[in-house]
């Protein structure tokens, strides 16, 4: 007979209170993540695809797949590759995958969704060159135990003028965590505009949380060439 009271892999993840400590459990993770997000019928990756889709403005075009093809992507905690598998189907190819977990990328790479592979620590700065990516991604690290709202800045740094993030951001965390006081920040700063911040129920039993999709804007004084 199992014992119900031993904490879930989700959960002790959830509880982690270092860096380190959520390295060790979402490699110990790796193997049976994705089974166990199936379980919790976690539908994020799917729908932050589809509002990177909605925000690079290419639903309108008569071949989505091959205008999808030639944009870059940054998936930022793509974990096993959920999302780079979401955008594959959409007709993505050229998509960077970065990760804290070794274990984690094994089992993204797996998948051929991704161009690249790295390790990174959301939490520093990212090795990457200002405007870099056309859109980056995150999904399912704005959560308990992991992220607060200060690499929203970053993530929009290493895109380009025009290009966008889209994350999902747990709702208990969008006020009382201060993503809505960073994001009206940006705003303020006009380094960004929120083009959706909708609540979905993306994970059976977690209450839901908000896909935010920032465009960034040209800064003052300094233009970057955008594709859009």
């Amino acid at each position: 007979m199992s014992d119900t009271s031993k904490p879930t892999l989700l959960e002790r993840v959830f509880a982690a209170t270092s860096t380190e400590e959520s390295r060790n459990l979402y490699d110990e993770w790796a193997k049976t993540y994705d089974s166990d997000m199936a379980e919790h019928d976690f539908t994020a990756p799917r729908l932050v695809a589809e509002a990177a889709s909605r925000g690079l403005k290419l639903n309108h075009l008569p071949d989505q797949k091959i205008a999808l093809s030639k944009i870059s992507i940054a998936d930022a905690g793509c974990g096993t590759g959920l999302v780079g598998i979401e955008l594959a189907k959409l007709g993505a190819k050229e998509i960077d995958g970065l990760d804290i977990s070794e274990g984690m990328l094994d089992v993204a790479r797996k998948t051929g969704a991704y161009r690249d592979l790295k390790i990174a620590d959301l939490m520093a700065r990212l090795p990457i060159v200002d405007g870099t990516y056309d859109a980056l991604t995150c999904c399912g690290t704005f959560t308990h135990g992991h992220l607060g709202p200060e690499p929203l800045a970053e993530f929009v740094r290493v895109v380009k003028t025009s290009g966008i993030v889209v994350a999902t951001i747990l709702d208990s965390h969008w006020t009382e965590k201060g993503f809505e006081a960073e994001v009206e920040r940006l705003e303020k700063e006009e380094k960004v505009k929120v083009v959706e911040k909708h609540s979905h129920a993306y994970r059976k039993d977690a209450g839901g949380g908000r896909v935010l999709v920032l465009k960034k804007m040209e800064e003052v004084g300094r233009g970057e060439e955008s594709r859009f």
